[in-house]
């Protein structure tokens, strides 16, 4: 309500008080200049005349203040001459013709990603009133979380400048009926309560494979230092290479950077010796590379790798799905294992999104596999899930 951020975005569970938060914070601003606009949109029409009226009338009869309603316009005008401009977002082109000081964009994330990135873009530029204090125009927004819809891209994932994250869990409203928190535990998933009583930005779509995974807990600030070892896992793709580069610091794995969408092999190793010159290099990729060819070559992916220098690190074949997995997870969530987010964005992002699809496997469709399995050779190779200590390794240095 009192945010003097530009953005505020505020992510709560449902019953969290986030929408009549929203209610108050563009209420006060009405009173407080007069003969200005002030602009709240709701998903739809529907919600404006059910939800967003209803609260805006009740808020100031119980504060005193007189208004007029003009349903036909969808603008509430208070004593001081201040208006609240309703607008639904399920048109965004329609978003024009008028102007505003501040205004609040409620249950964001209820619409499609584009879609409320186009209406959020639309209202800055609606907000343009000037104040005669010279504050600047603000706009904020107000949701649940759905996954990692927009407001994790907008507020979760990278703060902008002029950007607050605000979070509240249903818990947090002490005015819910007895038995609202209970009804919820009842109704929805572990992944889906982490999101609607907790306000948390959690994968929903039929399980994530790495819950263990938190941007936060899992970042590190680590780099590489000169000459000092490296072990990339790498995974073969024809046209759609990706390697993750890493350091060991005290017996724990760190990702110090990525290697995405490489064209193939040949292209992999100039990357890595132009970039990691006076390296030692030991690579932990697919097992069937020691068989396939990303290039027209009748050399082996395996075998090229070990021609330019590097150590190849991989058993006879792959381990199990399962078993590559769950070693992922134990060191993600023993915070073993950490990710230097700002060079390896596609990573965590991978690690965030990847889910189970309808056969119970980890999704291959969306794009989220690449860098995950990458990470995951090199894991279960050093790290395996059957041993509390890592793997002994056969190449001295390693």
């Amino acid at each position: 309500m009192f945010s003097e951020a530009k953005h505020p975005g505020m992510v709560a569970g449902y019953g969290s008080g986030k929408s009549h938060a929203a209610v108050v914070r563009i209420a006060i601003r009405a009173l407080q200049y007069p003969n200005l606009s002030f602009g709240f949109v709701e998903p739809t029409f529907d919600l404006i005349r059910l939800i967003a009226y209803p609260r805006f009338m009740n808020l100031f009869d119980e504060w005193g203040v007189t208004y007029k309603l003009n349903r036909a316009d969808n603008i509430i005008t208070v004593e001081n001459g201040a208006q609240i401009i309703f607008r639904s977002a399920d048109t965004p082109d329609r978003l024009v013709g008028f102007e505003v000081a501040d205004a609040v964009i409620d249950e964001a994330d209820t619409l499609r990603p584009e879609q409320a990135a186009d209406v959020w873009s639309k209202m800055l530029g609606r907000c343009r009133q000037k104040k005669p204090d010279n504050t600047p125009n603000t706009l904020a927004a107000v949701s649940t979380p759905e996954g990692f819809g927009w407001m994790y891209e907008t507020f979760g994932k990278t703060l902008k400048p002029g950007y607050e994250l605000i979070r509240a869990p249903t818990s947090s409203n002490p005015y819910l009926p007895a038995g609202y928190v209970e009804q919820l535990e009842a109704t929805y998933s572990t992944s889906q309560l982490a999101a609607y009583l907790d306000g948390q930005f959690v994968n929903l779509n039929s399980g994530s494979v790495y819950p263990g995974y938190d941007r936060r807990l899992n970042h590190t600030n680590t780099v590489e230092q000169p000459g000092e070892p490296l072990h990339i896992g790498m995974d073969f793709n024809v046209t759609n290479m990706s390697a993750i580069v890493h350091v060991v610091r005290d017996n724990q794995p760190r990702a110090v950077n990525e290697l995405v969408k490489v064209f193939d092999t040949p292209e992999m190793i100039r990357i890595i010796q132009e970039r990691y010159r006076g390296h030692r290099v030991f690579v932990y990729p697919d097992a069937s590379g020691s068989q396939r060819k990303t290039n027209n070559a009748s050399v082996s992916d395996h075998a090229l790798l070990r021609a330019a220098g590097f150590v190849v690190c991989a058993n006879t074949r792959n381990p199990a799905v399962k078993d590559r997995v769950l070693s992922m997870n134990k060191s993600l969530e023993t915070r073993e294992y950490l990710i230097n987010t700002d060079r390896c964005p596609m990573l965590a992002e991978s690690l965030e999104k990847q889910a189970y699809n309808k056969s119970g496997e980890p999704d291959k469709g969306a794009g989220f596999d690449h860098t995950n399995d990458a990470a995951s050779y090199f894991v279960v190779y050093r790290y395996p899930i059957q041993s509390n200590r890592p793997r002994l390794a056969l190449v001295v240095g390693i």
